[in-house]
């Protein structure tokens, strides 16, 4: 089989246990433009809200670092790990900011996964043939037109940005060193986000172009969907709830037919037969529903909705029942039987309608000894 599909073409799309495998390895779309965007845009926001924060915080280190006399140069050390810890403290907002964007923009396009088959070691990776060949493909060809539009666009922003703010940025050495800072990183921040909303242009290029790409990796032959659905239909889960759902679609169809009925044989807690009878159709009463238990209890609801005679008759509900399938007609062993009930039926809808004198069933219908069934 595999044979066979190695010269087909891959027309079909990922059928839905094919792509739950691919993610179980690891496969999912992925766009490292929105992972880039997230994490600026991110940055240069949190950049710009901790900026004043963070510049207040440093000078104090720095004040507190020039106005320590150590009187042991040992002592420096000490200095040197606290005065980065407390920088690295200063700084944690817009990391912590950048760490949360990253994970997120990680996940927006393909969801989180984590499995080990992607990062453990493959052969395949290592052949100098597949190497040279993945260089030269289409997909390093818009990697590469990517890159240059990225450079470009940024570029261009990069010095518009420039000229628009060459006063301000000559205009800081008349500055206090605290205004000049300050100001500074405001400068840095604006450009920064500036330059990271402009990648937002190649985010919303990359990201349908990897979905696309993904779906087109997925895609299957014709032969890998009939492998997989062979497969599928072989697994004993899959045969059970196929079982499963052919039963309540025919309990569903049989359920339909009761309306349809001439009477119910009921048990009258077990079980539950609709009979009908048409001259001109059939020669014999035909079966068109039945059930035991739950199954026998919704015939007669339903019957009794729709008006359908109810008649207990314990031994021969019992005998249809085990004797004759849905859409069967009676045996002939039980057309006596069977008769005697449907005349009892037709007597019955003359009484109600004021013609006849109130019939009674026979106490005993006449059931044969081999459709006989014990309780």
């Amino acid at each position: 089989m595999a044979e066979e599909s190695q010269g087909q073409e891959k027309t079909e799309e990922a059928t839905p246990r094919k792509r739950e495998k691919a993610r179980s390895e690891g496969q999912i779309a992925r766009s490292k433009e929105l992972n880039t965007m997230g994490i600026l845009i991110s940055g240069s926001v949190g950049l710009l809200v901790y900026s004043e924060q963070m510049m207040t915080s440093w000078f104090d280190l720095t004040r507190q670092i020039y106005t320590y006399h150590a009187p042991d140069p040992q002592h420096m050390f000490t200095i040197l790990e606290w005065a980065l810890y407390q920088a690295v403290v200063a700084a944690s907002p817009i990391m912590v900011i950048t760490f949360l964007a990253g994970i997120i923009a990680s996940g927006a396009l393909g969801g989180f996964v984590f499995s080990s088959k992607s990062i453990a070691f493959k052969a395949n990776r290592m052949s100098p043939m597949k190497g040279f060949k993945r260089m030269f493909s289409g997909q390093s060809l818009v990697e590469l037109l990517k890159a240059v539009f990225k450079i470009l666009l940024v570029g261009g922003f990069a010095i518009a940005i420039l000229m628009a703010w060459t006063d301000d940025l000559l205009s800081l050495g008349r500055q206090s060193l605290h205004s000049e800072v300050a100001e500074g990183v405001s400068i840095v921040g604006w450009t920064l986000l500036i330059l990271s909303l402009s990648l937002t242009v190649i985010a919303f290029i990359d990201v349908p172009f990897q979905l696309a790409q993904f779906s087109k990796q997925m895609k299957m032959t014709r032969q890998e969907v009939k492998d997989e659905m062979k497969d599928s239909e072989g697994r004993p889960e899959v045969k059970g709830r196929i079982r499963q759902l052919q039963q309540e679609m025919s309990r569903a169809r049989t359920l339909d037919n009761v309306p349809e009925a001439d009477l119910i044989i009921t048990n009258p807690d077990h079980y539950s037969v609709a009979i009908k009878y048409d001259a001109e159709s059939s020669s014999a009463p035909l079966v068109v529903a039945k059930g035991a238990d739950l199954m026998a209890f919704k015939i007669r609801e339903i019957a009794q909705s729709h008006n359908v005679p109810i008649v207990q008759s314990p031994p021969l509900a019992r005998a249809v029942y085990h004797s004759t399938e849905v859409g069967d007609e009676i045996p002939a062993g039980l057309y006596v039987a069977v008769a005697q009930v449907l005349a009892y039926v037709y007597q019955l809808a003359r009484y109600k309608s004021g013609l006849a004198s109130k019939p009674e069933l026979s106490a005993s219908v006449p059931i044969p000894e081999e459709y006989a069934q014990d309780e």
